[in-house]
């Protein structure tokens, strides 16, 4: 992988490498037909390097010419002390690059075993962790079911599609954990299990964007029509949606050293926080306008009480977004190799929390604020009453002769 500094990092003096920097580098001499290779760090002194071909001589390796100007060497590195562990990196630079122009084809082919598991340290539990998850899912779908079967009566759409949510969220955590047993196994993952996996991810992205723009614009709890703003929020999300999951299989099935691999991972990165940016603008506008309805005589009460748990809803939704986005990041970065597993456990820890906060605040039962109907005639002080039935989406306006009555929000 060429890293395009001024000087080739071959040619650096090996004297004035930081004694941290632990490296081994692989230098082919062509016309002695060996490559020579040097150890630098104390951590890498007492690793084991060993060829198929050839016997390995203290310092070089055999490089076989296969054709005029093909040639192709092979090394197995063995880790064999708990010393030796870490994370290693290949890096290829061509040094001839550097004085002119020089082409080349290079073709490298890896292999990354730890013991029968063909997982990284940090990636062996992960298979384990998503069907956890995915149980977990399965469980609370079961839960909201019965949720839904108790309260009939004030079930809305809304409902429906966040069970939908968890169904999706359960398959996509299936379908991952199926898919990282086949890599852990073979090496290689299965394209049928991987592509389900990427449907399902993309629905259950699409599912949790809709649920969250729907529930922060009020939609079957403060009204039942959506606005044309609201709209175009819809407009906004979709699409970002669908590049942000195309971004990221993208990132996802491309090498490091890939230029694809950075420029759809910062295009993931950038559309990722867009969206997520965008849908607090009907949660705020939720607020605006229960603020001023709080003001009207004879439903402060009804309103204040939503009022409050809008805004815990804002804030819940951001610490979310804050952590799943920045504070897993800074986990990822900061905890030993062999513990990288636990990125992917908190985020997913973080996301079931919040779908069990949003059922529980949104949940179809008599006693929620949002969904509570006036109880008084002091709560009820207005012209028309609007009942509905969550059951069949039918409204019905009541009229009623009443002096200082006020018009329903």
């Amino acid at each position: 992988m060429e890293n395009h500094n001024e000087k080739c990092a071959l040619k650096d003096d090996l004297s004035k490498v930081p004694e941290s920097y632990s490296t081994i580098r692989f230098i082919m001499d062509f016309h002695r037909g060996r490559v020579n290779f040097t150890r630098l760090g104390d951590d890498l002194h007492t690793l084991s390097l060993a060829t198929s071909k050839v016997q390995i001589g203290n310092d070089s390796l055999p490089l076989l010419e296969e054709a005029p100007k093909k040639y192709s060497f092979d090394f197995q590195v063995s880790v064999d002390h708990d010393d030796e562990e870490g994370l290693y990196n290949l890096f290829f630079h061509n040094c001839y690059g550097y004085e002119s122009v020089s082409a080349f084809n290079l073709t490298v082919h890896i292999e990354e075993k730890n013991g029968e598991n063909y997982l990284s340290a940090g990636e062996m539990p992960l298979p384990y962790l998503y069907g956890t998850f995915s149980a977990l899912s399965f469980c609370l779908a079961m839960v909201w079911i019965v949720v839904l079967r108790r309260h009939r009566e004030s079930v809305f759409k809304i409902h429906y599609l966040m069970l939908g949510l968890l169904f999706a969220k359960t398959l996509s955590m299936m379908f991952h954990a199926v898919n990282y047993h086949f890599i852990a196994l073979e090496g290689k993952h299965e394209a049928a299990w991987a592509i389900l996996y990427y449907i399902t991810h993309l629905l259950r992205g699409i599912l949790l964007f809709i649920a969250i723009v729907l529930i922060g614009a009020g939609w079957n709890f403060i009204k039942h029509v959506l606005s044309t703003r609201d709209k175009k929020i819809f407009a906004i999300i979709l699409p970002l949606q669908v590049l942000a999951n195309v971004a990221s299989i993208i990132f996802e099935e491309s090498e490091e050293s890939d230029p694809r691999y950075t420029t759809w991972k910062e295009i993931f990165v950038l559309v990722d926080l867009i969206c997520y940016g965008v849908i607090l603008f009907p949660v705020v506008w939720s607020i605006r306008h229960l603020q001023q309805a709080s003001k009207v005589d004879g439903k402060a009460a009804t309103n204040l009480e939503k009022l409050r748990l809008f805004r815990l809803f804002y804030v819940v939704i951001v610490c979310f977004i804050y952590f799943t986005r920045i504070i897993v990041y800074l986990l990822k970065i900061t905890v030993p190799f062999k513990y990288s597993w636990m990125e992917e456990f908190f985020r997913e820890t973080a996301t079931l929390f919040f779908f069990i906060y949003v059922g529980y605040s949104f949940r179809p039962a008599s006693d929620n604020p949002y969904l509570r109907l006036p109880l008084s005639d002091d709560e009820a002080d207005m012209d028309d009453v609007v009942v509905t039935f969550p059951q069949n989406e039918t409204t019905t306006r009541l009229h009623r002769s009443k002096e200082n009555s006020h018009d329903l929000d």
